[in-house]
């Protein structure tokens, strides 16, 4: 039987759960009363799950109610008799004290602690609204919360990008699924006009999976792109030279090193004088500054120092048969240094590069590296000269019409992957950086960079220069207005520095304990129960927690319509095995593994197409 004062709430209140029996620091254990053993509650008529981790319950103190979220639930095995007589059910909650709101305004922490016998309620929607707000501008609606599904889940738009997020959930969780819910979420919006018109979103999509899931508010860039798509080109002048070098050359160092770098700057110095770049003094350029410069006539003015023979008594006079051609790629060639003391003679002061020119010059006829080293409108000519410059590639990425773009990288070979990321970021924080006081800048619109599958280059053991840039954008990003979004299936391997840097986590389901671990890493003690039902999260569910959610909270993700999920579905195999045997043409399997193209052709079908003529208008 409920006690009197148990009676008293109940005649008042629907809300009531049960009363405080113990209090440790931030968890609180509650005695739940005999009339919620059913486990359902009907308030205003909507439906509420009582005792499920992750929902969220109130503790009024007068003018001020403390919130918690419930971390653990149980009963006592055997009741006492005596105590159930006087309304103890033997059932009970452990509730984790998140905050508190005064006068109607929610902060996050707690400055007073319940007492002994307080009662404890059912959040409803109305109380929430203490929480978010009545004024949705600002707020993004993600889904509705796992104990009241008629209660949107909400999430701080300012807070997510300048804290940074991460994603973090297993293969199969609806981690694609919820990453394309979010961004639809924002791009959509639910501003005061429904929208964020000017919202700035830029993905690394690694496996070519989103293209389909923003096709209407995106633009989608690929190296092998679809007729809706633009070309992704990356100009290899932008590039950290290191970086672009190791990629060239296999990796040079010492007087080899200097050779390569001497001849760039030479070459930048000669393409700022014929060009005159606003903003540039030539005192300053450095083998770094991004200035066009010609691969070619790299390889051909080194290649030609190294060839070089000379003959003549002091050795000084080029034996030059041909003159070769930098734009083929074609060496010049001399006659062939003799022995003994007639000549020619070799040209003593060679760096010894020749093998490394010659990998030079095999990733310049490299079809698979066009994107990078042959950028269409980017590339420079032998003299340096481009027909366009990073203004436009820095429009078309983070300056379009549409608030998403999506770098599709799934053509992109491995070998390069890593380094094309790190110089993809280093491209956009370095240009947001230097452009801060400027309207274009981050600070007057923010950016929200997504890296798809961040494990594969941001390891703790690579040290690559995308690990680096994303540091840097993780530590200092906020200040300049670049958020970032990690999203990965494995954040035992993503760097320690990255992911405790950001402030907002959607964690789905994760069943590796090396997973959930760097998880509950990042969160208070007292929250680390909340994780423990991570294992058994339903697709598509997540505990959502951090910055941007004033509260954490187990929710439901809202799944997109059918046409703007990603393409990340499982094939489906019984429908596939069970289709009757049909010829296959394996010769096209070929022409795309050699073509590094999917929707490459093993022959080419010419089609005449002629004009339809309707005869009965003649007549």
């Amino acid at each position: 039987m409920p006690t009197s004062k148990e009676m008293l709430v109940l005649s008042n209140d629907p809300t009531f759960l049960g009363t405080v029996a113990s209090v440790s620091g931030s968890a609180v254990s509650v005695h739940l009363a005999q009339s919620v053993a059913s486990g359902l509650s009907i308030i205003e008529g909507r439906t509420y799950k009582i005792g499920q981790v992750g929902s969220f319950v109130r503790i009024p103190q007068g003018y001020q109610d403390l919130f918690g979220v419930v971390s653990e639930v149980g009963a006592k095995a055997a009741p006492d008799i005596a105590a159930s007589i006087d309304g103890d059910t033997g059932r009970w909650m452990q509730v984790q004290l998140v905050g508190e709101a005064v006068g109607g305004v929610f902060e996050r922490g707690v400055s007073q602690y319940p007492n002994i016998g307080d009662t404890v309620h059912i959040v409803t929607e109305t109380n929430l609204g203490r929480i978010y707000g009545s004024n949705t501008f600002g707020k993004v609606v993600i889904g509705s919360l796992s104990s009241a599904e008629s209660i949107p889940a909400m999430i701080d738009l300012n807070e997510l990008i300048t804290r940074h997020s991460a994603v973090l959930g297993s293969t199969g969780a609806g981690k694609s699924t919820t990453v394309a819910s979010l961004l639809r979420s924002i791009a959509a919006g639910t501003g005061d006009d429904g929208s964020y018109p000017s919202s700035r979103i830029l993905m690394l999509d690694i496996h070519g999976e989103y293209a389909a899931a923003f096709g209407d508010i995106a633009t989608v860039f690929s190296v092998d792109p679809n007729p809706d798509q633009e070309r992704l080109c990356i100009p290899y002048w932008a590039l950290d030279t290191g970086e672009l070098l190791d990629f060239l050359t296999g990796g040079v160092d010492g007087a080899r090193e200097m050779a390569f770098t001497d001849k760039i700057f030479s070459l930048k110095v000669a393409s700022h004088q014929l060009a005159g770049f606003p903003g540039v003094e030539e005192a300053s350029i450095t083998v770094d500054t991004p200035l066009p410069f010609s691969l070619k006539q790299l390889w051909y003015d080194l290649i030609d120092f190294e060839i070089t023979t000379f003959q003549g008594p002091n050795r000084d006079q080029p034996t030059q048969q041909n003159p070769g051609n930098a734009a083929t790629l074609t060496a010049p060639t001399y006659l062939p240094h003799a022995m003994g003391a007639q000549g020619p003679f070799l040209n003593a002061q060679a760096h010894g590069i020749r093998r490394q020119l010659n990998l030079l010059r095999s990733r310049l006829l490299d079809r698979r590296y066009d994107f990078l080293l042959h950028p269409g409108p980017w590339e420079p000519d032998l003299d340096g000269s481009v027909q366009a410059d990073l203004d436009a590639l820095l429009a078309g990425w983070i300056g379009g019409s549409n608030p998403i773009t999506v770098l599709d990288l799934s053509g992109v070979p491995s070998i390069v992957v890593e380094r094309l990321v790190g110089s993809i970021l280093k491209i956009i924080y370095e240009s947001l950086f230097w452009s801060r006081e400027k309207s274009e800048g981050g600070i007057a619109r923010p950016l929200l960079v997504v890296l798809e599958e961040a494990h594969r280059y941001l390891a703790s053991e690579k040290d690559n220069l995308a690990l680096e840039t994303v540091r840097k954008i993780a530590k200092e990003g906020r200040k300049y207005g670049v958020g970032s979004m990690v999203i990965s299936q494995r954040p035992s391997e993503v760097d320690e520095t990255v992911l405790s840097q950001c402030g907002t986590y959607f964690t789905l389901r994760l069943s590796n304990p090396n997973d959930r671990q760097r998880v509950q890493g990042t969160l208070p003690d007292g929250l680390v129960g909340l994780l423990e039902v991570l294992p058994v999260l339903r697709t598509g569910e997540a505990i959502v927690m951090g910055e941007a959610a004033k509260l954490p909270m187990r929710c439901r993700i809202t799944l997109p319509a059918e046409e703007h999920r990603p393409r990340s579905s499982d094939p489906k195999v019984v429908q596939a095995w069970s289709l009757p045997r049909r010829n296959e043409g394996y010769d096209r399997v070929v022409a795309s593994w050699r073509a590094q193209k999917p929707r490459a052709v093993a022959q080419t079908v010419n089609i005449e197409r002629e004009g339809v003529t309707d005869e009965s208008q003649e007549d």
